[in-house]
């Protein structure tokens, strides 16, 4: 993966001004967006997949622009092909499991054809939801809610998978048990990630790569390999983006 990001935007809410500058560049395959609540990451996040736009700057994935400010260039969300997993997993309550997995392959109302059918059922059986895959998302537990969401994501095949805080709603039995699920489809689909945590045990087990955040700003972006060579550990490389103003 080569993933390019230097974007600054200003939001301003409810009195409340927030100025994000995020700049990285990286060729690992699985990447850690770490930071305090608040800091900018999943804003970051957010302009990548297309659900915002930055005021000025340039987003490029794999060589292909996805937006350059100067030039006019702001692909929208649906023609970027990334995959992007909400922290609350936005599964639709009224529909059913399999027509959740199912949504994005639709086309104004028509069904999906036969061989997008057959992908949908080996999608539901390799996440272990085909038994309940009539059930309405109230219904699911926490884990099978994720496996949703995630197999609603794969079956349109991005090239990158975009997860914000995928695990903060889980207890710590489940998010063990999650993790691992994660990792299994890292490998099966050979996709590369960006994560948004703020759990350090999180960015020791994804990352090969981590951009530290603070108040706005990227303080830090380094490789796994940068940090052993360097002879810093990872926890120190952390710490830094929870240091005082």
């Amino acid at each position: 993966m080569r993933i390019h990001v230097d974007i600054a935007m200003t939001m301003e809410s409810k009195g409340r001004r927030f100025e994000l500058a995020s700049q990285f560049s990286f060729m690992e395959e699985r990447l850690a967006l770490f930071g305090p609540s608040g800091s900018g990451k999943s804003l970051t996040l957010h302009a990548i997949a297309g659900l915002l736009t930055p005021d000025n700057g340039v987003i490029r994935l794999n060589g292909d622009t996805l937006f350059d400010a100067n030039a006019g260039i702001n692909l929208p969300a649906r023609a970027r092909r990334v995959g992007f997993m909400f922290q609350d997993y936005a599964l639709f309550p009224h529909l059913s499991l399999r027509r959740n997995v199912t949504f994005g392959l639709t086309r104004w109302g028509r069904p999906i054809s036969p061989a997008q059918a057959r992908e949908v059922d080996e999608m539901l059986e390799l996440f272990g939801l085909a038994e309940v895959q009539h059930n309405l998302p109230g219904q699911l537990s926490g884990g099978q809610k994720q496996r949703a969401a995630l197999a609603r994501i794969l079956v349109l095949r991005p090239r990158i998978l975009l997860l914000d805080e995928p695990f903060s709603a889980l207890d710590a039995p489940l998010k063990a048990v999650m993790r691992a699920e994660l990792k299994r489809v890292l490998e099966r689909f050979n996709i590369p990630l960006i994560l948004v945590t703020h759990d350090p045990a999180e960015v020791d087990d994804f990352a090969q790569a981590v951009v530290l955040y603070r108040a706005g700003t990227v303080v830090g972006a380094w490789t796994r390999a940068e940090m052993a060579a360097a002879g810093q550990s990872l926890e120190a490389c952390l710490a830094t983006a929870f240091q005082e103003e």
